[in-house]
């Protein structure tokens, strides 16, 4: 059960219930000490920060990774889509309350996760001390945009939303499936995208991030959530409930964070091989369409790749423009996830950020 994987010793899970819902989130390092909030990514939970949690925690910090509503051992309170991630962001907010942190926080979103620390930001950006952005998803949602301004294909937002995820993944993920037979397992996806093949953790580890993916609950309310058809190119739009229909286009426009008051340092870290995030991401549906892996693609001109490394960088490059101020780092060779992937490397970048933030 995922309740019971390995976590390190310096690390200790617990569960505080908010004004909100009950949140399941793991601690580590001395209360008194500057605050990193690490929040995870879509099919996924805090166990994939165990390792970073207790890094960090050696180096001085306090940590907290909390499992987002619906995944981990959080509770699964139906996902409002029409709101974007701002049901996360104003988890995130009880939950700091519920913990007595007031202001100064290190926010480190991996993800879907960065997606929710930028809303946070654009919500309470007098608490942020920085922003680290790992992997984020596009500011402008997954799926259904075209160019660096993130302009829908189609007003409905067709090919984005709950449609666009794999049923037979779904299907393994609420019956909880661990083995390796098919290329839609769990285990295999994370193999194969998360992660950049070669790379294996070790296996316990591996256990405990498959684990951390069946904890993701299932159902119209949470992951992925319903979807509407279309007239448009693939033929599905976003519902108004769940995980992939906050994060469609249609719900979800983070371009207001270039005009958040203060603006704290950001950092900008990714694999350079991502194939979930990427300009050319093995998830986006005008992808797998010009492939010839979904049928009757209408071509680049009415449903072209999502740029999405160039979506965040335009929506950075505005915050800049406007007096804030970013670092880009990029990890050759790496996919997904460098924290799991190149740890070290990746809490140099971290670590050696987060001093200098305001």
């Amino acid at each position: 059960m995922w309740r019971n994987r390995p976590v390190p010793s310096p690390v200790t899970a617990a569960k505080i219930k908010t004004d909100r819902l009950e949140t399941h989130y793991l601690r580590a390092g001395p209360a008194g000490a500057p605050t990193v909030a690490l929040i995870h990514g879509n099919v996924s939970s805090s166990a994939f920060f165990a390792e970073t949690a207790a890094a960090l925690a050696d180096a001085g910090y306090h940590v907290i990774a909390p499992d987002l509503r619906g995944f981990g051992g959080s509770q699964a309170r139906p996902v409002d889509a029409t709101r974007g991630v701002r049901d996360f962001s104003d988890d995130l907010h009880a939950l700091f309350a519920a913990l007595e942190l007031r202001g100064g926080l290190h926010l480190v979103g991996w993800s879907v996760g960065g997606s929710v620390v930028m809303q946070y930001a654009i919500d309470h950006a007098a608490d942020v001390a920085s922003l680290t952005l790992q992997n984020p998803g596009s500011p402008f949602g997954f799926g259904g945009t075209r160019g660096p301004a993130g302009a829908l294909c189609h007003d409905d937002g067709a090919g984005s939303g709950g449609g666009t995820a794999n049923p037979e993944f779904a299907a393994m993920l609420a019956a909880g499936e661990r083995g390796d037979a098919s290329p839609v397992a769990p285990r295999n996806v994370m193999r194969a995208f998360y992660f950049k093949p070669p790379f294996a953790p070790a296996p316990e580890r591996e256990e405990a991030y498959v684990s951390s993916m069946l904890s993701t609950v299932v159902g119209d309310g949470n992951y992925p959530g319903p979807m509407t058809t279309s007239a448009h190119w693939p033929g599905v739009a976003p519902g108004p409930t769940g995980m992939n229909n906050a994060i469609s286009p249609k719900h979800l426009n983070l371009a207001g964070f270039a005009d958040i008051d203060p603006k704290p340092p950001v950092l900008w870290i990714r694999g350079a091989d991502d194939q979930i995030v990427s300009d050319r991401s093995m998830f986006d549906f005008a992808v797998l369409g010009e492939l010839g892996l979904v049928p009757g693609w209408p071509g680049a001109d009415v449903f072209p790749a999502q740029p999405m490394v160039a979506q965040t960088r335009h929506v950075l490059d505005l915050y800049r423009a406007r007096g804030g101020a970013y670092t880009e780092v990029v990890f050759e060779g790496v996919g997904h996830s460098p924290h799991v992937e190149v740890p070290a490397r990746f809490l140099e970048a971290l670590t050696g950020f987060l001093p200098g933030a305001r």
